[in-house]
């Protein structure tokens, strides 16, 4: 990670170097309950700050500490904060604070600040702490005033602190807050839910027992609801949508018919507040009552409690932390006193500022629906994100012959089209290496084209099974556990359709299919690609056709998230995390480690922004021997200071002659004296592994989502009795593209691919480079053209028919 050349078209960017925080005091502080992840947005706070020039302050205990001083209120050095990236909680400390809310007690928060020339305070907490925050500054001159007449402070300290500037962070693992399509903290909770269930769902089936957990959320049901559908759960409570009367009658009777077909175990998740009609509370006690009564099942209660705030954040709490970090630093740096405070937020894979007293009035609201039982209002004030969670849900969880289907936001048929599509056949297939994933997309696929009237195919190993005929009906049950499995319980191969085509099309006569989902990677696009244009040769083929990218390596053209690239990104985290422990012991080491992902350097990039690296080598930023030099340099002088220990991740393919060996070699020899060397070859532990959380519920929601444009498709393609579709936007990817999910003709992308590199032209984690290196201590240039604008929050989007808000 050699110190970054200089970015072109700097006439047409903007940079935060022009941002300088000399002069300036940054505080930073941790209120409310605790979040995995807190501690990497202090980290990036405290780097930040100090690489742009200002004094940042730890303020200790939260608010409890802002009002008590003294030694609560901390300047920070850039090693005191070394270390914290994978410690969970907070390490400055989080205390709930009654004086706070007094006048008394602001008073002498101001006092304490003041003292110490802080106007810029950073905190990182739920609503409640957000909104005293607010209020704080909004009292901030009125509070100087008073402290001048007490003589406690002079007209030149009023005069140079005169304004407070605010930003927060919300570190909440509920995901409660409004604005955000995820706070700090949620996705780390979602994995510690996720390793209990699959750990119960072991021991349930072997006993054939019924579990009943109970997660938290007292006022927002985003765990309960995302971890049912990441484990494929049979039913959940939330409360924002209480079951209606006679809800104990259905549970039973669907919990019976899964047992009747040989199901082993049953789930079922309550979040603590989970509610009835009627405000009456669902317990996790009195759901197993009633199952036992009904059913006789034997049934077992598990309550996750603050399991669920412990634990290593994951790598997207940490990347999502850092970002945030940053971006509020940012903020700070070029807050006025007409700019209100604001919220750094996450929507789709962008960090955005909204005005934090919007998001706090409409999480307000939220609540205040449920409280009058607009419940339907409630979840969609929640955001698109809840939205879609919850109707995905739905539509997974019930067979289209059950008597009570779910209102769900998908295509409704006529009843003539209904009966044309009992004649459709959809096949869903995996191309390219195993992804952590795939079978939840799989699974999705399935069960929502059989709830839309389709006949599912499954095929086996690829287009190379396709060719073979290794086509079979695939039924609602067959993909049952299917969403926590690693790898591809399909089988999927390399092949493409090309050599093939032939055979394929034979094969798409015979089963006679009339649409293509491929779930995959590289060769996945690069086969819809072949197959979209023989066409012309193949009437066969003229069907509808969708890829949604499923690969590890997070190199697929119109997509900026894979299904799988979170899951190995947290395998290289953890293993990161270890080798670090165990140079603990050992002063001055530093430790090479090699990563997957070909030619794209997003896992080694994105892998080593989690895990704190101090350089990461990649084949999109070209590197030569003078920076490899550089870097050694400056891990001698990082060996200097109280830190004595080095990461540094390669890219596989990032430089044919500069491989790991040879850097290893080069650190040994350079570092002689100074520090040792280890490496360290990831391989394809990257590929496997249960799914993470993130993994799970990607695939599930863009699966679904790509089946819908498929019954879509089918419908406007059917003429004379039977499909034919030819047109370019007929054979499509269905990708994130910043936020929101985007259907794009697989023809269009060919501009944006480099086919000899198997990577897109233009990545947008590229961006995120430079912020990696500065959390390193490295100068360099870091574009904030993204950055700088505040935006609003909105209350509903409206709805189109081609894309989605993000996941």
């Amino acid at each position: 990670m050699a110190a970054a050349a200089a970015p072109k078209r700097q006439d047409t960017k903007k940079f935060f170097e022009n941002l300088s925080g000399a002069g300036k005091s940054i505080a930073v502080l941790t209120s409310g309950g605790d979040a995995q992840g807190m501690n990497a947005a202090v980290r990036a706070v405290v780097r930040m700050g100090i690489y742009v020039g200002a004094k940042v302050y730890f303020i200790h205990e939260g608010y409890q500490g802002m009002v008590d001083g003294g030694d609560n209120i901390e300047e920070a050095s850039w090693e005191s904060v070394s270390s914290m990236l994978q410690v969970g909680g907070t390490v400055i400390g989080s205390a709930r604070c009654k004086e706070f809310r007094t006048h008394e007690g602001r008073l002498k928060a101001a006092h304490n600040l003041v003292e110490r020339g802080i106007t810029n305070l950073c905190v990182i907490g739920g609503d409640g702490s957000l909104t005293g925050a607010n209020l704080f500054r909004e009292e901030w001159s009125s509070l100087l005033d008073e402290l001048l007449q007490k003589g406690l402070i002079s007209k030149e300290a009023v005069r140079s602190n005169s304004e407070l500037h605010i930003v927060g962070m919300v570190g909440s693992i509920d995901n409660d807050f409004c604005g955000t399509d995820m706070t700090i903290g949620t996705d780390s909770a979602l994995h510690r839910i996720i390793e209990v269930v699959d750990a119960i769902m072991t021991t349930a089936q072997s006993h054939q027992r019924t579990f009943v957990l109970e997660v938290m959320g007292r006022h927002c049901g985003y765990l309960a609801m995302v971890s049912a559908l990441a484990c494929g759960a049979d039913w959940v409570f939330i409360p924002e949508m209480p079951p209606e009367d006679g809800w104990e009658d259905n549970m039973c009777q669907k919990l019976s018919e899964n047992r009747a077909d040989k199901k082993r175990l049953n789930i079922i998740i309550v979040a603590e507040g989970a509610i009835d009609h009627h405000n009456k509370p669902i317990t996790p006690d009195y759901i197993k009552e009633l199952v036992v009564r009904c059913l006789g099942f034997d049934t077992r209660v598990t309550i996750l409690g603050h399991v669920q705030r412990g634990g290593t954040p994951s790598a997207f709490d940490r990347i999502l932390a850092s970002r945030m970090g940053v971006e509020a630093v940012l903020a700070l740096l070029e807050a006025s006193a007409s700019t209100p405070a604001c919220v750094v937020s996450l929507v789709g894979n962008q960090a955005v500022r909204l005005p934090l007293m919007e998001c706090v009035q409409m999480t307000q609201e939220v609540q205040k629906a449920m409280d009058e039982k607009r419940f339907e209002e409630a979840v969609r004030l929640r955001g698109r994100s809840f939205e879609n969670n919850l109707s995905t849900y739905r539509l997974l969880s019930y067979r289209k012959a059950d008597s009570e289907l779910p209102h769900v936001n998908y295509v409704c048929m006529t009843a003539s089209l209904c009966h044309l599509q009992s004649s459709f056949n959809v096949a869903v297939l995996n191309v390219g290496a195993p992804a952590a994933g795939m079978n939840a997309a799989v699974r999705s696929a399935v069960r929502v084209g059989i709830t839309e009237g389709h006949k599912m195919f499954a095929v086996s190993d690829g287009f190379e099974g396709f060719s073979k005929g290794q086509i079979k009906e695939i039924k609602w049950g067959d993909v049952g556990g299917w969403t926590g499995q690693g790898g591809s319980l399909l089988g999927t191969k390399r092949t493409l359709p090309g050599k093939h085509l032939d055979k394929i099309a034979e094969q798409m006569k015979i089963h006679n299919i009339n649409a293509l989902l491929v779930i995959g990677g590289f060769e996945a696009y690069v086969g819809l690609l072949e197959l979209s244009a023989a066409r012309e040769k193949y009437e066969e083929l003229c069907v509808p056709m969708v890829m949604v990218p499923a690969t590890v390596s997070n190199n697929i053209p119109g997509s900026d998230l894979s299904i799988g690239s979170d899951t190995a990104l947290n395998a290289i985290t953890d293993t990161c995390d270890r080798i670090k422990q165990s140079a603990s012991g050992t002063k001055r080491r530093v430790f090479i480690i090699e990563t997957m992902g070909g030619y794209c350097g997003y896992l080694a990039t994105v892998g080593g922004l989690a895990a704190g690296a101090d350089a990461v080598y990649i084949y999109e930023e070209p590197f030569d021997i003078r920076d490899l030099q550089a870097n050694v340099e400056h891990l001698t002088e990082k060996m200097k200071t109280s830190i004595q220990r080095g990461l540094v991740l390669r890219n596989e393919n990032s430089n044919e002659n500069f491989t790991t060996d040879f850097i290893y070699q080069l650190y040994s020899e350079e570092g002689r004296g100074v520090f040792d060397c280890r490496k360290n070859i990831l391989g394809h532990m990257q590929q496997g592994g249960a799914p993470s959380p993130f993994d799970r519920n990607f695939g599930t929601k863009i699966s679904a989502k790509a089946m819908q444009w498929i019954t879509r498709t089918l419908k406007e393609s059917f003429k004379g009795g039977r499909v034919f579709a030819n047109s370019e936007d007929t054979a499509c990817l269905l990708g994130m593209r910043r936020r929101a999910l985007v259907f794009q003709p697989v023809a269009e992308l060919r501009d944006e691919t480099d086919f000899v590199h198997r990577i897109p032209k233009e990545q947008w984690w590229l961006k995120l480079r430079p912020l990696m290196k500065i959390l390193a201590k490295y100068k360099t240039s870091y574009d904030v053209s993204d950055s700088g604008q505040l935006e609003h929050v909105t209350r509903f989007q409206p709805k189109d028919s081609n894309s989605s808000s993000a996941i």
